[in-house]
């Protein structure tokens, strides 16, 4: 894995997400602004919840371009196990049971899922308790978080 060609699919698909996110708000304006949808009673609520609709697309297309810009911004350094885990760096996790995750250490966009040849890889941020506790850490550390009242460890596989 190529951590460079992770961020470039990260912005591929935030870049994406940005056109879904755009007509949809338009298309949402449009509604809240058609004639038909004018309130004929009190009772005549179509053109408010479009209204609605509206501004919550709004606020989604802001949100994305804003992490569409953190990541056109960030700079990729090689890690550097005296800083250990930063923004910016492509780890693999080992959970108790054996099974392995890949993560990217974003800015933004948490939860964002994309496939690098055949292997998943989502992204976290450093507001998450997983990504907080992670900061700071290297190969071989081990790394606890409840989830759900349940403790569950990981070991950090690779960084890089």
């Amino acid at each position: 894995m190529n951590k460079q060609s992770v961020l470039e699919l990260i912005i591929a698909r935030l870049v994406v997400d940005l056109d879904v996110a755009q007509r949809a708000a338009q298309t949402a304006y449009e509604t809240a602004t058609h004639e038909e949808n004018i309130a004929e009673n009190k009772y005549d609520t179509l053109g408010l919840e479009a209204s609605y609709l509206a501004a919550g697309q709004a606020r989604r297309v802001e949100e994305i371009r804003q992490s569409l810009v953190l990541y056109q911004n960030l700079s990729l350094r090689p890690f550097d196990e005296q800083r250990g885990i930063q923004i910016g760096d492509l780890l693999s996790l080992e959970a108790g049971n054996g099974s392995q995750q890949q993560l990217f250490l974003g800015p933004d966009a948490a939860g964002l899922k994309i496939y690098q040849g055949d292997v998943l890889i989502t992204v976290i941020t450093a507001r998450a308790p997983l990504g907080q506790n992670l900061l700071g850490k290297a190969e071989g550390d081990a790394v606890e978080i409840t989830i759900n009242g349940s403790r569950q460890s990981f070991e950090v596989t690779h960084v890089m």
